[in-house]
């Protein structure tokens, strides 16, 4: 099978990791993005309506080329996609383009779609449509439980200290830096032990499962989210997590123990303690075992199926 993929952004890791499991099954992915450069800024584009009008007889010309299938991955390439009239199209909605500022857009795209593909039931309420849900697969191969001590002698962080890991720019208003940091600065006063918050971003992918195994919890305080990798990845490598109720992560971490999710601060603030002042790992690895990048892949090639 042949699929013509348009995305915004081609550098996101799990758009990576979707087109390279999905060609190690077979399906030849071609990609291409619009003119300009992508630079994110939370739920809106740097690149300008006419970028995006430019990329549409683009698409049309390269439908052409004997796809079977074009693969819309985020919202604002719909237009795009739908513009060519030959081939089916499968849209993916990753979480900001369905719940941000564009939200109505994606809505109306997805009416014309031949399948739909969301992150998480949240947004297949948020859309209102017939979709599947298809979370992002996770490397577990990668994402597996190491030593502790080891992880952190690695990354160089104290010992002895208790850490709280935060994998975002704290710069993404979205992720909300300023909570988590009131969350472990509370969390901290009833903790004997130093409680440092560990903001990591813009590292190798490869080495953030080192820095979550170092880490005794993540902590997630995003506003918005569809299906967070770091969430699924964090339970991969059993690391305990305190995250507000925000996309699919309140059905990932039911059941997994010690984990918590809230939308208040004191009940945060409380778990994350319980974790801090008695360290241990959770049960999160089992949870998370149907979510592998195969088993994603698997999915998405369903749904291309379907409309072939």
């Amino acid at each position: 099978m042949n699929v013509l993929n348009l995305v915004s952004n081609e550098d996101a890791r799990f758009f990576q990791q979707q087109t390279k499991v999905l060609e190690r099954r077979g399906v030849n992915c071609a990609t291409m993005k619009p003119p300009g450069d992508h630079v994110a800024r939370e739920d809106v584009t740097e690149r300008s309506v006419g970028d995006y009008l430019r990329f549409v007889p683009q698409v049309i010309n390269e439908s052409l080329e004997g796809y079977d299938v074009v693969h819309a991955n985020y919202g604002l390439t719909a237009p795009a996609a739908l513009a060519q009239v030959r081939l089916p199209v499968v849209l993916s909605l990753w979480g900001t383009d369905l719940m941000g500022e564009y939200g109505w857009l994606s809505k109306q795209c997805a009416r014309y779609c031949d399948a739909v593909i969301v992150m998480s039931d949240e947004m297949a309420r948020e859309l209102g449509e017939p979709c599947h849900v298809v979370p992002h697969g996770i490397d577990m191969d990668r994402f597996a439980p190491r030593p502790k001590d080891e992880s952190r002698a690695e990354v160089g962080w104290d010992p002895d200290a208790r850490h709280v890991l935060f994998p975002y720019p704290p710069s993404q208003d979205v992720k909300n830096h300023s909570r988590a940091r009131r969350i472990v600065e509370r969390a901290s006063e009833r903790v004997e032990t130093d409680v440092e918050l560990q903001v990591v971003y813009g590292v190798p992918h490869a080495e953030v499962a080192t820095y979550m195994n170092a880490a005794d919890a993540l902590v997630l305080t995003s506003k918005r989210e569809g299906s967070p990798n770091s969430v699924k990845e964090a339970l991969s490598c059993n690391l305990p997590v305190v995250s507000t109720d925000v996309g699919d992560v309140a059905d990932r971490l039911d059941g997994v123990s010690p984990s918590a999710v809230s939308e208040d601060d004191d009940e945060l603030v409380e778990a994350l303690a319980d974790v801090l002042a008695d360290p241990r790992r959770s049960n999160g690895r089992e949870t998370v075992r149907h979510l592998s990048l195969d088993r994603m892949a698997e999915r998405i090639e369903g749904v291309y199926e379907s409309v072939v």
